[in-house]
């Protein structure tokens, strides 16, 4: 990724018809120090300059967050519920895997793999906790997309969570519903 020159992004902000002020009031830092940015007087963090780049992504409607990308209502299962009873719910659904809940809380992920991966013969039988893995990525709903991309480069699904709720979940084929 190359980093934008403070020219750059006077020349974002401005194309955008955007003010220091406005800028600085959508990225939550002061109008003075945008202006030392543009000005070149100040080399801002990382951070900062990430929180000004997702502000002006924003006004451009460019960045996607966890909240436009999820899907829900969340299709879940308690970590009490047999194996059989989840397969036949990912069966009618269609969908590989689920994730486990209680009360809305994550729990973690029981996925076809998981199931098949197992020897015993009555596995159908028993209870979810017991197969799935408890490795699940969380994410609030401002999440951007990049983060998001981040943790599936390493989980199969990534829960939206809000105040401790679950509210939704994204996979790799809701992040290409929106983007093709």
């Amino acid at each position: 990724m190359e980093l934008p020159t403070p020219e750059d992004l006077r020349e974002w902000r401005t194309d955008l018809e955007l003010t220091q002020s406005d800028l600085a009031d959508r990225a939550g830092v002061s109008q003075p120090l945008i202006a030392r940015i543009e000005g070149g007087d100040v080399d801002p963090r990382l951070s900062t300059l990430r929180r000004i780049v997702n502000a002006l992504q924003e006004t451009e409607g460019g960045v996607l967050r966890a909240a436009d990308l999820m899907h829900s209502p969340v299709v879940s299962v308690a970590p009490d519920a047999s194996v059989h009873e989840t397969t036949e719910l990912m069966d009618e659904k269609g969908y590989s895997q689920v994730p486990v809940l209680r009360d809305g809380v994550p729990q973690g992920l029981i996925a076809t793999s998981d199931i098949r991966g197992r020897t015993e013969d009555n596995v159908g039988e028993l209870p979810v906790a017991e197969v799935m893995h408890e490795a699940i990525t969380t994410v609030e709903p401002d999440a951007t997309l990049d983060e998001i991309d981040a943790h599936l480069d390493h989980n199969d699904a990534v829960l939206v969570v809000e105040g401790g709720e679950t509210i939704g979940i994204i996979t790799e084929a809701d992040i290409a519903r929106h983007i093709s």
